[in-house]
């Protein structure tokens, strides 16, 4: 089910050309669905999918090709991605958890919503160190990902942000993985810089989310 729903739709979106078909986005729906029908329990789902699983690990590092091949570009403007990507997220960490905190007055609530823009090992072992709710985290990051993946190019455009590497690193830093994916049936030189957009954000939020989220939730009270 998982694999034949993946590939009939990945199938659509390329003969319909329709962004918003997304494979991954349609099999989660669809296992969404069977599993509540037939009453199947997740863990069987996982177990009984667990080979698709070890492929993970060899599809992202496939996303490290073409961030090889334009490493000498991407060397030269380091100064200003990483400053573009520190800023970024401290914004979008910042603004999640205020807006959240003023919305709902839960804490776990904006740590976990506070977190959906890095790759998820990372988010949930932050989200447990500030003791936010990993399952809301998870799902959050799931949103991200989604969204950027079906709408970011179209959003960005609509901006006028119609630099590749503008577009690459946005999506990178806010939609992670699934954004990346994406990002890398457009060009290599998209996923170049979606994919150093990712690694790096998920370093410098591991690093400075902590202190972020602490001093917020102190100026909050």
């Amino acid at each position: 089910m998982t694999i034949t729903t993946y590939q009939v739709v990945a199938k659509l979106q390329a003969k319909l050309c329709a962004i918003w078909l997304n494979p991954m986005l349609f099999t989660i729906l669809m296992a969404i669905l069977v599993l509540t029908l037939f009453g199947i329990d997740y863990q069987t789902y996982y177990q009984s999918t667990i080979s698709l699983n070890y492929l993970l690990e060899p599809a992202i590092v496939a996303l490290g090709y073409p961030l090889y091949q334009h490493l000498d570009a991407i060397k030269k403007q380091w100064k200003v991605i990483a400053v573009s990507l520190t800023v970024g997220a401290i914004v979008a960490i910042s603004i999640s958890f205020l807006l959240t905190i003023s919305l709902t007055d839960n804490y776990a609530i904006s740590v976990s919503l506070a977190l959906k823009s890095i790759t998820t090992p990372i988010a949930l072992a932050v989200t447990e160190q500030l003791d936010g709710n990993q399952a809301i985290t998870a799902f959050a990051i799931i949103i991200a990902g989604l969204t950027g993946a079906i709408m970011g190019i179209k959003w960005l455009s609509l901006f006028k942000i119609d630099s590749i590497r503008a577009q690459g690193l946005a999506i990178g830093a806010a939609s992670h993985a699934l954004g990346t994916a994406t990002m890398s049936q457009i060009s290599y030189e998209h996923t170049a810089y979606s994919s150093i957009a990712l690694i790096y954000s998920a370093i410098i939020t591991a690093i400075i989310a902590p202190g972020i989220i602490e001093l917020l939730a102190y100026l909050s009270i």
